[in-house]
């Protein structure tokens, strides 16, 4: 499992300004549900001197995702508008103390939604900025061409690997795989400077079968999640796993830990980076 920061851990078990503005100035609306993570971030301005006196979100998405949106709230508060609109989404991480590599999609998911709630507000027709993002080149996280190259320039990315952290783009079929690198490619290309992406292993992973599925779901808790439970007096039961759906029980120090939602989570993270993105754990108490 990850390495999260304690004020990771905070802002996710404790998350601040969650909620929902009536009549808010500014709405942002981005991601999917059924692409995993959703962030819609409401802002209250005040007239005249464009200063954010409130922010609140609605997330659906893992931790970090909680995390992400609820310190992006806290950075803005306070904020003009316009000194709001130069945070980053690397900024959103270091007020963290840093996020996994695996996590800084959530990070970009902030920033993107601010700019969205932004633009909301200064009138321009958020439709139209949806129909200038470009081709679809990920089909199965619906990432377009236009938000690829900007996340690759504004992070300075190098590799598909670094992408799929940055915006899911690529961490699904991997068919996409290509399109990703022909991408990274040209934005460097366009700094100035040649990069070399291509890669030699498989552009398309085979879909899996479901006894495939269920004993790669096994060897990962029983090697990368387990080991680390059981370190700190824990341990995790395999109950059942149907379709994409994982259900487990938490043993030992985990069972009675305070912190049992936070586990779940993370545990439902790794199993959607190492089997599969569409993975559900489901927790069952005794």
């Amino acid at each position: 499992m990850w390495d999260y920061t304690d004020k990771v851990k905070e802002y996710f078990l404790h998350p601040k300004n969650v909620g929902v503005i009536e009549n808010a100035d500014a709405v942002g609306d981005v991601g999917s549900i059924t692409c995993g993570d959703a962030l819609k971030l409401m802002l209250k301005v005040e007239d005249g001197t464009e200063k954010i006196i409130d922010a609140k979100f609605q997330t659906f998405g893992c931790g970090s995702a909680i995390a992400s949106s609820s310190a992006l709230t806290e950075m803005i508060i306070g904020k003009t508008v316009k000194e709001a609109e130069k945070i980053t989404n690397q900024d959103i991480a270091d007020y963290l103390g840093g996020l996994p590599k695996e996590k800084m999609h959530c990070s970009v998911m902030g920033r993107e939604a601010l700019e969205a709630a932004i633009a909301n507000y200064r009138g321009i027709d958020l439709e139209q900025l949806k129909e200038d993002e470009g081709p679809l080149v990920c089909q199965c996280f619906g990432i377009h061409e236009k938000f690829i190259e900007k996340v690759v320039m504004e992070n300075s990315l190098k590799t598909v690997e670094e992408v799929t952290n940055y915006t899911k783009a690529g961490g699904g079929c991997q068919s996409c795989h290509p399109a990703i690198e022909d991408i990274i490619e040209k934005v460097w290309k366009e700094k100035g400077q040649y990069l070399h992406v291509r890669e030699e292993t498989p552009r398309h992973k085979p879909a899996m079968t479901n006894l495939q599925k269920i004993t790669l779901i096994t060897e990962t808790i029983d090697k990368e999640i387990r080991p680390n439970l059981v370190q700190d007096g824990g341990d995790i039961e395999l109950i059942d796993i149907v379709g994409n759906e994982v259900f487990i029980a938490l043993r030992g120090q985990c069972a009675s830990c305070t912190s049992a939602a936070y586990t779940t989570t993370s545990i439902e993270d790794k199993l959607r980076e190492m089997v599969a993105p569409d993975i559900v754990v489901h927790l069952e108490s005794d």
